[in-house]
């Protein structure tokens, strides 16, 4: 199935091209969130290994990640009830041995966190101090407070750190998976282009490797509210594509249900977590809603709360809900979500006695790039894992806190997959690292580019959001196929970090548009107005578009 026939690259030539400090690697890691972190971790020291990072090296989703770690740890818990879980909230499309896989590996993932540093949150006699998320029957959210992502980063990196084979470039913006035919007649991956930031200009260099591991993370700026910080432009699945590997399942785009609400836009993520210590979804009045959707009320799957959420505010034309978290006990809620809680006061909110406003934003996509359970794609030599992927973990719809396991899992995968790959690949020489001329950062090229940006953004919202229908859905094909050639130009003008990103955001949008065109029916996370109900046996499969020519 191939719903982009029509597809086409934005890349243009990206082989033109001084010496550059960036040494010969043997593998390129594109991301330095947990999943590209844990990788270069275990990837065989015998293997010089070069971390891509577009900002700072903890600037990832991974360190937006409050709530935790999905693992069955807990006494009244086992991997088999995880499975159960997994598989319901999915929806019918999870690949149940990848799951089986997965839970079943949890507990030892979250001792090797620990044993490289990660401090979990525990109970006085020593036992994790477990939450529980919607769609759990068990509390089995392994957590560090409501900083989980931020503290498994900081041990991810310190770890790093001492890794005398691993290099870490910082505010560098990988291009594109430059590829070679195999002895086999398949793409191989022989290296990347990366822009590399300067003070006023961008300089693009082309390193040679002998694998690459995505590890970018999610796409949730190509929708116009977003949980995820600002590199998250889709990059890995746009670039994964034009190199020639499939992608899957990306018509599942999760909205997180409550993310708090400002008109100013200092938005941020408040922790599925907080509604499952008991925290409330009411109405300006302070009526409750959630029990009129489901009978699990606010510990729902993220896909239901989010679309009942929307429905509310249409219905009354508000512009939030509230997320009330005055019935717990002020002190517990306080030391439980301090993050949480010093935010709310910056905004001017104290939540022990005040509702929280609250609005869905884009927050994971459950599809991605293509893998097998090795973390492989279609490309010999390219890798991915963690929320760039498409495993067949999440099926159509994530449980909360599955992410940080799954990347963990996965990106010990690919590590022994990349080894793999190196020890027995041929020997050749790498040539070192080549410089592309500079190109210097215009006003104007910045302008045109936050300005696709910024209707692209719109068109995604409105279009392709929570609720869909086939009308809206080919509305926003066709104007981000109306905007292909506006960025194709600017990319012949002014090939900056700006236009290339909006590059990114605009083909990853295709691919989402086209996969839920192709889905006619309502599952999971795809809700369509004109196909309300699940299509039965027939369409539980994945959708997968494939490259054209491949």
């Amino acid at each position: 199935m191939n719903p982009m026939q029509s597809f086409r690259s934005l890349s243009g030539d990206l082989r033109r091209v001084p010496e550059t400090p960036v040494s010969s690697p043997d593998v390129i890691i594109i991301g330095s969130g947990m999943a590209g972190l844990v990788s270069a971790l275990l990837i065989d020291e015998a293997w010089r290994v070069l971390i891509v990072t577009k900002k700072g090296r903890a600037d990832s989703n991974t360190n937006f990640a409050q709530g935790g770690l999905a693992a069955a740890v807990g006494a009244e818990d086992c991997p088999s009830v995880h499975l159960v879980d997994t598989l319901r909230v999915g929806a019918g499309l999870c690949h149940s041995d990848v799951v089986r896989g997965v839970v079943e590996d949890g507990p030892a993932m979250v001792r090797r966190l620990q044993e490289w540093g990660v401090r979990f949150s525990v109970q006085p006699d020593g036992g994790f101090d477990l939450g529980k998320e919607g769609g759990h029957t068990r509390r089995r959210i392994v957590h560090a407070l409501d900083r989980t992502g931020e503290e498994i980063e900081r041990a991810l990196l310190a770890k790093v750190r001492g890794k005398p084979n691993v290099q870490v470039i910082e505010n560098a913006l990988a291009l594109d998976i430059l590829t070679e035919p195999s002895p086999a007649g398949f793409p191989r991956v022989c290296g990347m282009e990366i822009l590399m930031e300067e003070p006023d200009q961008d300089v693009r260099t082309l390193v040679r490797a002998r694998a690459v591991v995505l590890a970018t993370g999610g796409a949730g700026h190509v929708y116009q509210f977003t949980s995820n910080p600002a590199i998250a432009t889709g990059d890995g699945v746009a670039m994964g594509f034009r190199c020639g590997a499939s992608v899957s399942n990306l018509e599942f785009i999760q909205f997180h249900p409550t993310t708090f609400y400002s008109r100013g836009g200092n938005s941020f993520l408040i922790s599925e977590a907080v509604r499952g210590e008991g925290g409330k979804l009411v109405l300006p009045d302070g009526s409750p809603f959630m029990h009129r959707y489901d009978s699990r009320a606010e510990l729902a799957p993220r896909d239901i709360v989010a679309r009942a959420v929307d429905q509310e505010m249409k219905a009354a034309g508000l512009e939030c809900v509230y997320l009330d978290v005055t019935g717990i006990e002020a002190d517990f809620a306080r030391g439980r979500f301090p993050a949480i809680c010093q935010k709310c006061l910056d905004a001017g909110i104290d939540f022990t006695s005040t509702p929280i406003p609250v609005v869905p934003a884009a927050h994971y996509i459950c599809g991605g790039v293509t893998t097998d359970i090795r973390g492989a794609t279609d490309v010999v030599g390219l890798f991915a894992c963690g929320e760039v992927a498409c495993t067949g973990l999440h099926g159509a719809n994530r449980l909360a806190s599955n992410s940080l396991l799954e990347a963990v899992v996965f990106a010990t995968r690919v590590a022994e997959s990349v080894s793999d790959l190196c020890a027995t690949s041929p020997s050749r020489a790498l040539p070192p690292p080549e410089t592309v001329a500079a190109y210097r950062r215009t006003d104007e090229a910045c302008g045109s580019a936050a300005t696709l940006r910024t209707q692209i953004q719109e068109c995604m919202w409105h279009d392709v959001g929570i609720v869909r229908s086939d009308r809206s859905i080919s509305q926003a094909t066709a104007m981000l196929e109306a905007r292909v050639g506006q960025i194709r130009q600017l990319i012949d003008e002014a090939p900056g970090r700006e236009v290339m990103e909006v590059r990114n955001i605009v083909d990853t949008a295709r691919l989402i548009a086209g996969a839920a065109q192709w889905r006619k029916e309502s599952r999971g996370l795809h809700f369509n107005t004109d196909y309300p109900r699940r299509g039965g046996a027939r369409w539980r499969r994945d959708s997968r578009i494939v490259p054209p020519g491949l």
